[in-house]
């Protein structure tokens, strides 16, 4: 087992000579590479030699001290600098720095090039490679029976965080929490520093962030500081990945001991049986999905009629059949689609939109009087809220007020989106469930209609626009509205008066002037003057009950078909 002490011993490197660093004389060498990229740090591993020429680090003393203190971290055995090509002696600074880490640094005569003296050494090191190999091979086969015996990630992680005498958190590839385990000489326990809930992030953006995109790429751990409070703690990540597809990541919290040489080849071969865990488990998930989907689909189309079917399948599937139920109904429309040219990418930003939706929700559940089911279909959030039969229903208001919170939400947290909400009605049996699904999305139809740009709607609100839209063609509709209040709509549009809008707030407001007038920041003589015009263009004195309900109904008619007759204006 070659160490930095024997280097001394080669003949074929006469001259070469320790100038710092005396305490770490017996490193091992492991390997021999050449470092000239000061980002290179995330690609080294413990054991290693590294020879430089020193043009990467000369004039730079902040950078020659954070070269001496990142290998001294990552247990390298030295560093070897060529002399008289950029250094005539090396920098006190840089021994002073290994003298104090305890990293040899030694000074390589400028008569060898450093391809030569990696081939020297390594083959000199190559005897310890055998007894590596057949390390290797023995954990290959522990992983591999504890696979067979279908241990799963759970016995895995154990038997790593076991081998490698350190805590093991594993995430999936969106850093939720999958699995951990403990380790009992673990002085900084990572239910300190964390809320380990499963399927939850667990890392904070900013140590999320700080991941090289193109880690999976790399096929090794890299090494990061976790700070916590006045801690730094050193964790080793180390990504699941196969078929240029991550699963997921392993982080080793390195608080008990530094890794070995050989622990990094135990976490690799950890992450490929990891990574064969997750894609079975990926697997099974989207059969279970797939089933999911059926289910809710035949429910909220009423395909489901066998009451015994449905308490059989609710159960399964999260769903109380002695709950009554009520839905609701988010219509996602995204402002910045336009600036993906794929369709793929358009339906992937779609999807992880959707996804964050289905999550705010989760995240704020307890604002809803009742238990949430969330889950999406292509733009549309659909959220079921269960209560107990005993409790009270819950009212038109309530709903709206869930739902408003809900909107307030995801409007602060997803940007350059318009979200309409669509809320349907309760029923006490859970087999009417799919009646209050299409009320919902009714709803939604109602507001794209009318041209709302974002909003609440309960189907109770448009009862009327209901029954006018299902029931009567739209050419009966304009007629209808023409007779009552054409005279009004053909004076808005010659002379640009309002005249319907004013009509519009002066019922919503119950016939009330001052209100009315309120509502439209309009001062109380200015509202009664256009009153009476209307009065006098329709000759009518707005008294007569009957007259009032059928310019109601034309005032409804007109939202109905407002797109349509600005069309035909």
């Amino acid at each position: 087992m070659l160490t930095v002490k024997e280097l001394f011993d080669i003949e074929a490197i006469d001259g070469i000579k320790i100038v710092a660093g005396e305490k770490g004389i017996n490193n091992e060498i492991s390997i021999v590479n050449i470092i000239e990229n000061p980002d290179a740090f995330d690609w080294l591993s413990p054991n290693e030699l590294l020879l430089s020429t020193g043009y990467i680090f000369k004039g730079n003393e902040e950078l020659q001290n954070k070269i001496i203190k990142e290998l001294a971290e990552i247990n390298c055995a030295g560093l070897v600098v060529k002399m008289k090509r950029y250094f005539d002696k090396l920098p006190q600074n840089m021994i002073d720095q290994a003298n104090n880490y305890g990293l040899p640094l030694l000074e390589l005569p400028f008569g060898y090039t450093l391809s030569r003296v990696i081939s020297i050494i390594n083959e000199k090191a190559s005897g310890r490679y055998d007894l590596l190999n057949r390390k290797t091979l023995d954990i290959h086969n522990l992983f591999f029976r504890i696979t067979l015996e279908g241990g799963g990630i759970e016995r895995i992680s154990s038997v790593l965080s076991e081998t490698i005498s350190n805590p093991i958190i594993i995430v999936d590839q969106d850093w939720k929490l999958v699995h951990y385990t403990e380790h009992i000489n673990n002085k900084i326990p990572l239910s300190y520093c964390f809320d380990l809930i499963k399927n939850r992030p667990t890392f904070s953006k900013e140590f999320i962030d700080s991941i090289p995109k193109d880690i999976n790429e790399m096929k090794r751990s890299i090494k990061r500081i976790y700070s916590l409070e006045e801690m730094e703690i050193k964790c080793r990540i180390l990504p699941v990945a196969g078929a240029n597809n991550v699963y997921g990541y392993i982080i080793v919290w390195e608080t008990v001991r530094e890794l070995t040489e050989f622990d990094f080849i135990i976490l690799e071969q950890a992450s490929t049986n990891i990574a064969l865990e997750r894609i079975k488990a990926k697997e099974i998930e989207e059969v279970k999905l797939k089933i999911r989907h059926d289910f809710f689909d035949d429910l909220l189309t009423g395909k489901i009629t066998s009451s015994e079917t449905i308490q059989t399948l609710s159960e399964m599937h999260g769903l109380n059949s002695q709950y009554k139920y009520f839905s609701m109904v988010i219509n996602i429309e995204s402002n910045d689609q336009e600036q993906y040219e794929d369709l793929v990418a358009r339906k992937v930003q779609m999807e992880n939109k959707s996804k964050k939706c289905v999550d705010l929700v989760y995240e704020h559940s307890n604002f809803a009087n009742g238990e949430v089911t969330c889950f999406y279909r292509n733009n549309r959030i659909i959220i079921l809220i269960g209560q107990h039969e005993t409790r009270p229903s819950i009212s038109t208001n309530e709903a709206k007020q869930y739902a408003k919170k809900v909107y307030d939400i995801m409007e602060k947290q997803i940007s350059n989106t318009i979200f309409l909400i669509g809320i349907g009605r309760q029923y006490e049996r859970i087999q009417s469930l799919h009646k209050s699904f299409s009320e919902a999305n009714e709803s939604i139809r109602l507001m794209q209609k009318f041209d709302d740009r974002g909003g609440i709607s309960h189907f109770e609100d448009h009862t009327v626009y209901h029954f006018l839209d299902s029931n009567i063609k739209d050419m009966e509709l304009e007629d209808f509205f023409m007779k009552r209040l054409g005279k009004i709509y053909e004076h808005d549009k010659l002379h640009g008066t309002g005249y319907i809008n004013t009509l519009e707030n002066y019922f919503h407001n119950n016939l009330n002037i001052s209100e009315s007038a309120k509502a439209m920041f309009l001062h109380r003589n200015t509202l009664i003057y256009r009153i009476e015009k209307i009065k006098e263009i329709l000759s009518t004195d707005l008294k007569n009950a009957e007259e009032l309900l059928q310019i109601q109904l034309a005032l409804k008619i007109y939202r109905l078909l407002n797109k349509k007759l600005q069309l035909e204006s």
